[in-house]
């Protein structure tokens, strides 16, 4: 929600006169995922025997969602107390991150969710992966009410700084949590 509200208010939509509408630039995510999917499907097989392992992989993704919030921060300091209106592309910038991370946790979070849950419950266990996604979305939702209360430049160092503390933890509990994996990749 506070990339569409700062695509709405801080970004430069006017071409040539014309204002391209607010959603146009959400969808740039989707052109990502689309394009982009088969590229990162083909690195995790061309990496054989060095692809990174679930955790790994999901440490890289917040990594990378953290960084975009980062770069908008810039894009938002940028903009300054004015509001000024800042080039479109530095949310395509962000997120072509958000994708790169995404992909690093949707699909790797579903074939690990598969491969991890007992044959008998493995639906519910599906059920439940989705349901901490709505989850998640309903938190960034509540987040996404302070965007008025605090400079855009502190809520998305904000969002960075927990994203990136995430996946810093996430980093030192990849041993303990491949242990409990019991030996799935």
């Amino acid at each position: 929600t506070s990339l569409n509200l700062f695509a709405k208010d801080f970004t430069d939509r006017n071409i040539f006169g014309w204002e391209m509408p607010t959603l146009w630039l959400q969808s740039v995510n989707s052109v990502f995922i689309v394009t982009l999917a088969p590229v990162m499907g083909a690195l995790w097989l061309s990496l054989g025997n060095r692809n990174p392992s679930s955790p790994a992989k999901f440490a890289w993704g917040l990594l990378f969602v953290g960084l975009g919030y980062l770069l908008l921060a810039g894009g938002a300091f940028l903009s300054g107390p004015a509001g000024a209106r800042v080039s479109p592309m530095w949310l395509v910038a962000v997120y072509l991150l958000h994708t790169f991370g995404e992909l690093c946790l949707s699909p790797v979070g579903l074939s690990t969710v598969t491969k991890l849950a007992p044959a008998r419950i493995a639906g519910q266990m599906m059920g439940v992966w989705f349901l901490s996604i709505s989850v998640g979305n309903y938190i960034g939702g509540q987040v996404a009410g302070v965007f008025e209360q605090l400079p855009l430049p502190t809520l998305f160092l904000t969002v960075f700084s927990t994203t990136a503390a995430a996946s810093l933890i996430l980093v030192l509990l990849i041993k303990p949590i491949r242990r409990l994996m019991g030996g799935v990749h």
